[in-house]
């Protein structure tokens, strides 16, 4: 128990000190529901986060609020180096974290070379395998050509600029920036099966 006590007033401190406050009143503050989110930010930093949130282990009004504050307030290069459960999390880090060069390209490779079969039956037509935007849409490939063009717009790309796509998945983002806004595209992915369709696609 004080060991836990210990790593919720570490976490709490830290996000404070981005100006998040846990159980605030604020769009930004989060609002834990399993004490467990305490440990498991620690032991797994940023992916703990993430995978905690689609478990709904903490919940958020804004969410593009609180990452706002938790990148500008630095949290990790704020966490002062003779902290002593700073530097155990430093260590634990280092031997728990599993996102290694080797380990995700063995885990980009085992997910995306199931099969292009499967994901073109789950997908829509751009095969954009992330959430897409939703103002004044009614179709899932309506809301993803609305977020394609969304990026388009943020990014101000500009006939004859050359996009890099790490990432690039099938290649549907630089599929939809080449045909609409006129730049060269380069696409990198893990994924000999996204790869092969994404070149189908592209050069249709």
């Amino acid at each position: 128990m004080l060991l836990m006590n210990q790593l919720e007033k570490y976490i709490k401190t830290n996000l404070a000190s981005a100006n998040i406050i846990v159980n605030g009143d604020r769009p930004w503050d989060i609002h834990i529901n399993n004490p467990q989110f305490y440990p498991r930010i620690f032991l797994q930093g940023s992916l703990g986060l993430g995978e905690s949130y689609v478990e709904g282990w903490w919940e958020c009004e804004q969410l593009d609020q609180f990452f706002y504050h938790l990148l500008r307030g630095q949290v990790q290069e704020e966490v002062a180096a003779n902290n002593i459960t700073a530097l155990w999390q430093k260590m634990v880090g280092k031997l728990m974290n599993f996102q290694t060069l080797v380990n995700s390209l063995q885990l980009g490779k085992h997910h995306y070379d199931l099969g292009n079969d499967l994901f073109i039956s789950m997908l829509d037509k751009t095969m954009t395998y992330t959430c897409g935007y939703w103002q004044n849409v009614q179709t899932l490939e309506e809301s993803q050509l609305a977020k394609l063009d969304l990026i388009c717009r943020k990014l101000n790309l500009q006939q004859g600029m050359t996009l890099l796509d790490i990432g690039c998945g099938w290649g549907s983002f630089m599929k939809y920036a080449a045909e609409n806004y006129g730049v060269s595209c380069v696409g990198l992915t893990v994924s000999q099966e996204q790869m092969t369709l994404g070149q189908e696609v592209c050069h249709q």
